[in-house]
């Protein structure tokens, strides 16, 4: 029997990917073999020394500390693309917001007072201070093309923008799914130059903090829309700021209010929608269980962020699955500590991922306790599991 600890509300849709036969799941449990959470903060939580997987419904994990989870030889998935179309939707609504000035428009005509023949008035001599541009022939650039931002870009294409997109690091298998009529930045700077609508879709590291600041508002189009529904601190949101009163940027629409921002006419602020429909909750709960499952069940990883891709089909009915530091012969010790008990390979699968390897192995014999001792003596060696 499994045993889940859930650190936040995740949809049953999830859950019931764990069967009850199988797995415990409750919000307060000892000794769990798996976390499930949403952006419960883990960074001053003990670490329970039975915890073997951690399960980020949603994209983001910076409220999970990875590197500790490393170091304890725990594997993290996150569920990226689960909540792609719901970010898609909202970018949209964004630029539509910020170029159609609706929610200035809205809390004008809200505020309107009088009878129904003088609002009437009001509106027609009013609307004329809230005219915007409309989308089609305007350039969105688009910083991050992973499942969400090639989603926003090959959606602006259908509403007859053109695109520009700009991420070092994308995949060929993510390339595949951008249309070819993106066109490709060789850096920020040329993306920025060139677009009246800019929307991020990165992660929130030391490469990606300010990546609107000052300097590069400088090189930007006059009356630029910026749009900030990935991660706060993404945009330096005092330079946008400035520079919206100087007359460069015509709107800020971002999902993180500040004092600063919340009630700044030309920003709009969302209190962190992103993700926040059922369709997205479910979708990504339902991810990270079958991931989770399938890692606590057969050691296979998919979707992590700190551990390499590894899938192997079951030979056989015993498995061994160990994590360890990514340095010279640990294959070799792992398999001389198979040989001394007797033990055939049957199947083997090693990869690495920057300090940290995995290895699954398949046997024709069922490891036994005085095995995993050994191989869990082994300097370097993380975590040890027969499955």
């Amino acid at each position: 029997m499994y045993k889940i600890l859930t650190l936040n509300n995740i949809s049953v849709a999830g859950l019931e990917r764990l069967p009850r036969d199988h797995y415990e799941v409750a919000s307060e449990i000892q000794h769990p073999d798996a976390i499930l959470l949403r952006s419960y903060n883990m960074h001053d939580m003990d670490i329970p020394p039975t915890l073997k997987a951690v399960g980020r419904a949603g994209a983001g994990v910076n409220n999970i500390p990875v590197d500790k989870m490393s170091e304890h030889g725990v594997a993290v998935f996150n569920a990226p693309g689960a909540n792609a179309n719901a970010v898609k939707e909202l970018v949209l609504a964004g630029m539509l917001i910020g170029c159609r000035n609706l929610c200035q428009a809205w809390d004008y005509a809200r505020n309107l007072e009088g009878s129904d023949a003088e609002i009437h008035k009001a509106v027609e001599a009013g609307k004329k201070q809230f005219a915007g541009f409309e989308l089609p022939g305007r350039t969105l650039g688009v910083i991050g093309l992973g499942a969400i931002g090639r989603y926003v870009a090959n959606a602006a294409l259908d509403l007859g923008m053109k695109v520009i997109g700009y991420d070092p690091g994308i995949t060929v298998e993510g390339a595949w799914k951008l249309s070819s009529e993106v066109e490709k930045a060789g850096n920020v700077e040329t993306l920025l130059a060139k677009a009246d609508f800019v929307t991020f879709h990165v992660p929130l590291v030391d490469e990606t903090r300010h990546m609107i600041n000052a300097e590069r508002l400088k090189i930007m189009k006059d009356n630029v829309i910026i749009l900030n529904f990935a991660r706060n601190g993404i945009v330096d949101d005092e330079a946008v700021s400035d520079a919206i009163k100087a007359g460069k940027v015509y709107a800020y629409v971002c999902d993180f209010p500040s004092n600063l921002l919340k009630n700044h006419e030309r920003v709009v602020t969302l209190p962190h929608l992103g993700a926040s429909t059922k369709e997205a909750e479910d979708n990504c709960a339902i991810m990270v269980a079958e991931e989770v499952r399938d890692y606590l069940e057969n050691g296979n990883v998919r979707n992590s962020v700190n551990f390499p891709e590894v899938q192997m089909d079951r030979n056989g009915g015993y498995r061994l699955a160990i994590v360890n530091s990514n340095v010279p012969n640990m294959v070799g010790q792992i398999t001389a500590a198979l040989a001394s008990e007797n033990l055939n390979i049957l199947d083997m699968l090693n990869k690495s991922r920057g300090e940290l390897a995995y290895t699954l192995i398949d046997v024709n014999a069922a490891p036994s306790e005085a095995l995993v001792d050994k191989l869990q003596a082994i300097d370097g060696v993380l975590a040890v599991r027969a499955l």
